[in-house]
């Protein structure tokens, strides 16, 4: 081999991975990269830091029609596990995989310009797999929002050292508020978004359990339980509802781990009882801060949602007592129960639904 033309075909003659990633030889040493390893390549470049990922992932949010974002973020033994979750359009389940592919968009007539650049070319999922031990799609449907889970291994993606501080606010020249001191860490890129953001999008950061508490807090005041009695699963329901569905703990646990949130019992029962206070927004939390402290606000006992609790065990009781009580209506009836009554604690209803079939 004489030169380095002669060196880079041997290279791609010998190795798979050489004939993938390089289109054409050139010569003088220079090839054309497959359109594939160019992207891999820039995937690389454009999220460098943690921080990054979190940015690329509320922008996505808001692109999707989001008005409510929640991130629950946790770091165990150098690890960040960052979870969103929203209630915009949702993904197709067919497309749950293909999402994360290069130039996959939705925005086939539209791009968005934001302070952070171009966005709609399809790469931003792309390139945070890329840079992830972990990236998919938990939990999403048209219409019903979505979940996102992304796993990062801070010792090849850097994220900053202070994690926990907020940063300040204040105007800038144009009389635009803004964040003016605090390190560049996760809260701060949640706090930047919220601001250019705050007429569209609602931000919420915190533990998994915060946002599961505030998640659950915000879903009851939302649900109707008459149209609760209609559903039989709660992936019916937008992604950021479903929490609204548990009935107890063990329902509240099993559904928050199908949206990539694990708590305990104990957390469980916390929550449902409200001990758990819901979180603010990032940008009433920014925008409180800075006016100063609020008066107390006041409960109005009248519209407090968080209504009764009944023990699982009484439940259960309760439910055979009306199945042996319904027996005597579906002798006249000539109804069959097709399964156990459903019955569904919500505020201040006991709501129990009866699933019949007729009797041949």
């Amino acid at each position: 081999m004489n030169d380095a033309n002669d060196l880079i075909s041997f290279i791609a003659s010998m190795s798979g991975e050489g004939n993938l990633r390089v289109e054409e030889n050139l010569g003088e040493g220079y090839v054309r990269l497959r359109v594939s390893e160019a992207e891999r390549r820039q995937a690389k470049h454009d999220i460098q830091h943690v921080e990054d990922i979190v940015i690329e992932m509320l922008r996505n949010a808001r692109d999707a029609g989001a008005s409510h974002i929640y991130l629950a973020t946790l770091k165990e033994e150098g690890v960040r596990t960052l979870l969103f979750l929203d209630d915009g359009c949702g993904i197709p389940a067919d497309m749950q995989e293909r999402v994360f592919d290069a130039r996959v968009t939705s925005k086939l007539e539209s791009m968005k310009m934001d302070r952070w650049g171009v966005h709609g070319r399809g790469m931003a999922l792309f390139s945070i797999r890329e840079n992830s031990q972990e990236a998919r799609v938990v939990a999403s449907a048209p219409s019903l929002g979505t979940a996102f889970r992304i796993v990062v291994d801070t010792s090849v993606l850097a994220e900053r050292a202070d994690q926990s501080s907020w940063p300040e606010v204040s105007k800038n020249e144009e009389g635009e508020l803004v964040c003016s001191k605090g390190p560049h860490n996760i809260i701060r890129a949640a706090c930047e978004f919220s601001l250019e953001e705050r007429r569209g999008c609602s931000v919420y950061v915190g533990s998994p359990t915060e946002i599961a508490a505030t998640m659950y807090a915000q879903a009851v005041s939302r649900l109707d339980a008459s149209r609760l009695l209609f559903i039989d699963s709660q992936q019916e329901l937008p992604v950021v509802d479903r929490l609204g569905y548990a009935s107890d703990a063990a329902d509240f646990i099993a559904i928050a781990s199908e949206l990539g949130i694990n708590i305990s019992e104990r957390t469980a029962h916390r929550i449902l009882a409200s001990s758990i206070a819901p979180l603010k927004s990032v940008s009433e939390r920014l925008l409180r801060t800075r006016g100063g402290a609020k008066p107390p606000h006041k409960v109005d006992l009248a519209r407090d949602r968080r209504g009764l609790r009944i023990a699982k065990d009484d439940l259960q009781a309760f439910s055979r007592a009306l199945e042996r009580d319904f027996a005597d209506l579906a002798s006249h009836y000539y109804l069959t129960l097709s399964g156990e009554p459903r019955i569904r604690v919500a505020g201040d209803k006991i709501t129990v639904t009866f699933p019949v079939g007729k009797e041949e």
